[in-house]
C-alpha cells in the first residue's frame, strides 16, 4: 500500500477537490482534529438559539467570552500535562490557594496589586514544581501526587483565608481584569485584523521556508483560502462584541495566552520535546531529551496557569473565598481540554483545545441557564459530552493504529 500524498501536494494537484480528498483520508485514518468539537459547538448553538433567541445575542456571547477565561486558563495548563499522558488533579485547589494568596497580600498586607499577582503566580509555579519533583524524580504516580496536592492546597487555602473565609477585593487592577472592555470599535476589529494578517504572514514565511528546503508547500490560493476563513470568523466575532460593550480585556488576555502556548508547543524545541515524551518516553530518552526536566516543567506550567485562573476567578466575583477553585472547577478544566481534542493518552493536542472545550462547556451552561434548567441536568449533559469526546479519541487512536499512523 503506497503512502498518501502530502495534503499540500493534494491541494496543489487537485485544487479545491484536494481538500475533500484530504478530508476523506483523515477521516479514514482517524485523524479527526478539531472537527468533532467544531461540529458539536455549531449544533449546541443552533439548538439553544432555537429554544431561546437570546442565546446568540451580543450580550450573552460577550458574557460567555469572559466566563470561559478563568477555567480556560487552568485548562491551558492542564493541556501541557495531558500531552505527557499524565494528569493534574491539584489544579483547582492550586487556583483557589493562589487566589487566597493574592487577596491576603493585596488587601490585608497592602501589597501593590502587580506584585501580589506576580507572587501568586510564583506560588502556583512552586506548587507545580513540588508535584513535578515527586513525580519525575521520586517516581510517585502523577495521580497520587496531585491528589495529595489537591488536599494539601485546599487546606492551605483555608488557612490563608483565615476564620472569615472570604476577602473582598477593592476596585482596582485585579477587578479590572474581567470588568474592562475596549469600547472603541477599532479595538475588536483591530485584533481581528492583526490575527488575520499575522496568520497570513506566518503562513507565507513558513511556506517559503518549506519551498526553499525542497519539501511540499501550499499554493498561494490555499493560503488565501485559509486566511479568508479565519478572517470571516475573526471579524464576525469582532462585530458581535462591538454590538455590546466591545472587546473584553479578559478575552484578549486569554486569546493571546492560547496563541503563545500553542507557539511554544508547536514551534519550539521544548514544545516538540513534550510531544516526543508523551508519544514514546523511551524513544525520547534515547533521542537525548532530558525527560526528567520535561516532566517537572509541565507541572510547573500547570501550576502557574492554575494560579492565573484563580486570579481571574477572584477578579470575576471581586473576592477570594473558600469556594474559589473548588466544586467542579477542576473537572471542567480537564473536561475542556479533552472535549477540545487533547488526548488522554498523551502525544496529541494543543492549547486551542482549552479554548474550544471551554466554549462547548460554557455554551451548555449558558444555554441551560437561559432555559432555567437545573445544574444537575447541566452536569449530566456535560458528562455525556465528555464521554463522547473520550470515545471519539479512543476510536480515533484505534483507526490510526489500523492505518499505521500511530
Amino acid at each position: 500500500m503506497s503512502e498518501p500524498l502530502d495534503p499540500r501536494l493534494l491541494v496543489r494537484q487537485e485544487g479545491l477537490a484536494g481538500y475533500w480528498t484530504e478530508f476523506k483520508r483523515r477521516i479514514k485514518g482517524g485523524e479527526l482534529g478539531p472537527l468533532p468539537v467544531i461540529i458539536g459547538l455549531i449544533v449546541i448553538w443552533l439548538v439553544f438559539q432555537t429554544l431561546n433567541d437570546r442565546f446568540l445575542s451580543a450580550q450573552n456571547l460577550s458574557n460567555l467570552s469572559v466566563d470561559i477565561v478563568a477555567t480556560g486558563l487552568i485548562s491551558v495548563g492542564i493541556v501541557f500535562v495531558l500531552l505527557l499522558g499524565e494528569i493534574d488533579l491539584s489544579a483547582g485547589a492550586v487556583s483557589g490557594a493562589c487566589a487566597a494568596v493574592l487577596a491576603v497580600l493585596n488587601v490585608n498586607n497592602g501589597w501593590n496589586p502587580v506584585a501580589a499577582i506576580v507572587a501568586a503566580v510564583a506560588v502556583g509555579a512552586a506548587m507545580g514544581l513540588l508535584h513535578g519533583f515527586f513525580f519525575a524524580k521520586l517516581g510517585v504516580p502523577s495521580f497520587v501526587v496531585t491528589l495529595a496536592g489537591m488536599l494539601a492546597w485546599t487546606g492551605f487555602q483555608l488557612y490563608v483565608l483565615g476564620p472569615n473565609g472570604t476577602i473582598n477585593l477593592p476596585d482596582g487592577l485585579v477587578t479590572s481584569l474581567t470588568d474592562t472592555y475596549f469600547g472603541y470599535v477599532i479595538a475588536a476589529y483591530g485584533l481581528a485584523a492583526v490575527a488575520t494578517l499575522g496568520f497570513l504572514a506566518v503562513s507565507i514565511v513558513g511556506n517559503n521556508r518549506r519551498r526553499a528546503a525542497g519539501v511540499p508547500s501550499r499554493t498561494l490560493g490555499d493560503i488565501v483560502f485559509r486566511t479568508a476563513v479565519l478572517a470571516v470568523v475573526a471579524f464576525g466575532a469582532a462585530y458581535v462584541l462591538n454590538l455590546y460593550r466591545g472587546l473584553p480585556l479578559a478575552l484578549l488576555i486569554f486569546l493571546v495566552t492560547v496563541v503563545l502556548a500553542d507557539f511554544v508547543q508547536r514551534r519550539t524545541k521544548y514544545g516538540r520535546s513534550i510531544f516526543a515524551v508523551g508519544g514514546n518516553i523511551e524513544a525520547a530518552r534515547r533521542a537525548g531529551i532530558n525527560v526528567a526536566f520535561i516532566r517537572v516543567s509541565v507541572f510547573v506550567i500547570s501550576g502557574a496557569f492554575a494560579a492565573l485562573g484563580g486570579i481571574f476567578a477572584a477578579s470575576r466575583i471581586a473576592s477570594a473565598s473558600q469556594a474559589t477553585g473548588q466544586s467542579n472547577v477542576l473537572m471542567m478544566a480537564i473536561a475542556a481540554a479533552v472535549i477540545g481534542g487533547t488526548s488522554l493518552f498523551g502525544g496529541r493536542g494543543s492549547s486551542y483545545s482549552a479554548l474550544l472545550g471551554m466554549l462547548v462547556i460554557q455554551s451548555i451552561a449558558s444555554g441551560m441557564a437561559l432555559q432555567g434548567v437545573s445544574n444537575s441536568i447541566q452536569f449530566m449533559v456535560t458528562g455525556a459530552v465528555l464521554l463522547a469526546a473520550v470515545v471519539i479519541d479512543s476510536i480515533s487512536r484505534r483507526s490510526q493504529k489500523a492505518s499505521g499512523r500511530a
